[in-house]
């Protein structure tokens, strides 16, 4: 009879820890799915908090006297960044028709970027003065 009270005491003990564990487990699965419920609440916070605000991007190649794109039409919100990437064979100057006006130095080179962000509603033209051409017509709302 020890042996079987023994194995008894045995039986129910490892019974006591099994659901002692799986009662950890579940608490553990609630404490976690509740932390994850927070950081999941919390991770769109933080991915909207890191995502780049939302903004106009023009790819321009200047190449042999050629510009693309030309007389491009385009929407944009008062405030939101707008930018110019250039990749450039020539020098010349990109002027941008807005209020305030914005004027950047073109250079003979590929990867330069303009930003610039409008603060009153209206049409923006985005011009390059030597070639003589409107990259870009923007419509500021």
């Amino acid at each position: 009879m020890t042996t079987q009270t023994t194995l008894a005491a045995l039986a129910a003990a490892s019974a006591l820890l099994l659901a002692g564990c799986g009662g950890s487990t579940q608490s553990g699965d609630t404490a976690s799915n509740a932390p994850a419920n927070s950081n999941s609440t919390a991770a769109p916070q933080m991915s909207d908090q890191q995502a780049p605000p939302e903004q106009v991007v023009v790819d321009v190649t200047i190449k042999d006297g050629k510009v693309t794109p030309t007389n491009e039409q385009l929407q944009a919100k008062v405030g939101d960044p707008i930018v110019v990437r250039v990749d450039s064979d020539a020098a010349d100057q990109l002027h941008v028709h807005s209020n305030p006006e914005h004027t950047f130095a073109v250079e003979p080179k590929a990867g330069q970027s303009f930003q610039f962000t409008v603060t009153v509603p209206g049409k923006v033209d985005v011009e390059l003065h030597e070639l003589n051409r409107t990259i870009a017509s923007i419509a500021v709302q």
